[in-house]
C-alpha cells in the first residue's frame, strides 16, 4: 500500500491485508495486479514490450529471462499483439490502445486474483474504449478474474460491472448490482451520474420517461 489508511479495514480472501509489514506486503502482490489510467506513462519508455511484460514475473516470481520473455509473448498474444510483431517495440512505437493492452499483459503475467483498474480506457477514443473493454471480459470469463474498476464514466461502468459501488467524498453511497443502480438509482450524486451519461435525456424522452 502506498499510504497507510487511518481507518478501516482492507481483506483479500480472508487475508487482512490493512497491518501488512513491506515483506509481507510484496507477497501479496502476486495476488492482486494494477493497470493505470494513462498508458502513455505507466510504461517504461526505454525498455521493449516484451521486457515490460516479464518485468513481474521476474520480480514476484523470480523466473529466469528466458522463461519470463516465453510467457510475455504468451500474454502478448492473449491481449491480442502478435509477439512477433510487438515484442521488441517500445511503448513510443505503439498506439495508445496497444500500450494499455501492454498494460493488462503486464498485470496478468502473473495470474493474479483480483485486477484493479483505475479508469483505464479514460485516457483512449470511444471505439479503442470499447476495443478494451471487450477485451477485458474476454479475459475476465477466459482466466476467472476478478476486477475494480474505478471510473467516474457510468456507461463504461455499465457495461462492464456486475456491481456497482457509488463513492462521493470517499465515502460510499449506493451499492447494489448494476441492474438496480442503473434502473432505481437511490442517491442524488448517482443520479447526477447516470444523467450525465451522453444521451440519457434523449433516450428517457424516447421511452417516454425519466431519470430523477
Amino acid at each position: 500500500m502506498f499510504n497507510r489508511p487511518t481507518a478501516g479495514r482492507i481483506t483479500l480472501d480472508g487475508t487482512e491485508l490493512t497491518g501488512l509489514s513491506p515483506k509481507q506486503q510484496r507477497g501479496m502482490r502476486g495476488r492482486v495486479q494494477m493497470v493505470y489510467q494513462n498508458p502513455y506513462s505507466s510504461l517504461d519508455p526505454k525498455m521493449r514490450v516484451g521486457e515490460i511484460v516479464a518485468e513481474p514475473l521476474r520480480n514476484l516470481a523470480g523466473a529466469s529471462k528466458r522463461e519470463a520473455l516465453k510467457r510475455a509473448d504468451e500474454f502478448l498474444a492473449r491481449v491480442a499483439l502478435d509477439p512477433a510483431q510487438f515484442a521488441n517495440r517500445t511503448p513510443a512505437q505503439l498506439s495508445g490502445g496497444q500500450r494499455q493492452r501492454v498494460a493488462i499483459a503486464r498485470a496478468l503475467i502473473v495470474e493474479p486474483e483480483l485486477v484493479v483498474l483505475d479508469e483505464a480506457v479514460s485516457a483512449l477514443d470511444v471505439t479503442v474504449q470499447a476495443q478494451i473493454l471487450e477485451l477485458l471480459e474476454d479475459l475476465q470469463r477466459e482466466l476467472g478474474l476478478t476486477y475494480v474498476f474505478i471510473s467516474h464514466d457510468l456507461a463504461v461502468v455499465r457495461q462492464i460491472s456486475d456491481t456497482v459501488s457509488v463513492f462521493s467524498r470517499g465515502r460510499q453511497v449506493e451499492y447494489g448490482t448494476t441492474d438496480e443502480v442503473f434502473t432505481h438509482p437511490r442517491h442524488d450524486v448517482t443520479r447526477e451520474l447516470i444523467n450525465a451519461i451522453p444521451g440519457t435525456v434523449f433516450r428517457a424522452r424516447q421511452l417516454g420517461e425519466f431519470v430523477v
